[in-house]
């Protein structure tokens, strides 16, 4: 008859503490990384290491001994697969973003109208921009970054840092442009770079119809926190990408919505 040792389960008041610490830690980077790849590498980390944790505990030993050396080169393998979420996480730190979360909270509850007028009238500059782009069939890739890597943008992208306006947009995608090959992103209420190179989608599933623009748009949103308006050159079709997924011809009432939310 065998026996199982259920003591581990013994927790103090400190013990608690320790898991919820942990806990509130792990839902913060799953926040960061929500959306991307870099998620559902994640997800097979944890299980791999709650698995090792109930293994060991039931004391057995083969599975324990396979699962350990995951374990014990956990650390190292998080740091080489997340180097960029982990890169973002510590900006975040250290740009105090509880403190910027705090105020924009404060400013839902009690500056919400004002704010809902301030950001359309950031968002309008972009839509007309997209509207004059389907009448001449400009094609466009717009990545909007929720956080700006620096190491990620710039490595091949032209720095602008300007303001957002509809003649700006239009200048840099106008097919004569040396800029209009490429991405224009947009971060901290500004156009941050153009002509950015950006890594296309793996997926093997899309409709043939798609080109480098839309693969790039829905790869953008797969592999950081953003979200991407493609404007097609041969149809003049507006599309929509956020986290890996995209929303096929949509109409200017759904992107004016799409922006309000995300931008």
């Amino acid at each position: 008859m065998h026996s199982f040792d259920f003591s581990f389960l013994k927790l103090g008041v400190f013990d608690v503490l320790d898991v919820l610490l942990v806990a509130f830690i792990v839902y913060q980077l799953y926040n960061l990384i929500r959306g991307t790849i870099a998620a559902n590498i994640f997800i097979g980390f944890m299980t791999i290491y709650l698995l090792y944790m109930v293994v060991d505990a039931l004391h057995m030993k083969l599975l324990t001994g396979i699962l350990k050396r995951f374990a014990d080169v956990g650390i190292i393998a998080i740091i080489i697969v997340f180097q960029q979420e982990v890169r973002r996480f510590l900006l975040l730190v250290g740009k105090n973003a509880s403190l910027q979360r705090n105020k924009a909270w404060w400013k839902y509850f009690f500056g919400k109208a004002e704010d809902e007028k301030n950001n359309y009238a950031r968002i309008k500059p972009i839509i007309d921009a997209c509207k004059s782009m389907k009448q001449t069939r400009t094609g466009a890739l717009i990545v909007f970054a929720k956080y700006y890597d620096e190491q990620f943008y710039q490595n091949s992208c032209e720095v602008l840092d300007a303001k957002i306006s509809k003649r700006v947009l239009e200048s840099i995608f106008q097919k004569n442009s040396p800029l209009h090959d490429g991405a224009v992103v947009i971060a901290e209420n500004k156009i941050k770079s153009a002509s950015c190179i950006l890594p296309v989608t793996e997926k093997a599933d899309l409709p043939a119809q798609f080109g480098l623009r839309h693969r790039a748009g829905i790869g953008v949103t797969e592999a950081n926190d953003a979200s991407a308006i493609i404007v097609s050159e041969e149809t003049g079709e507006i599309s929509y990408a956020k986290q890996g997924r995209i929303k096929m011809d949509i109409s200017f009432a759904e992107l004016e919505k799409l922006l309000n939310k995300d931008f």
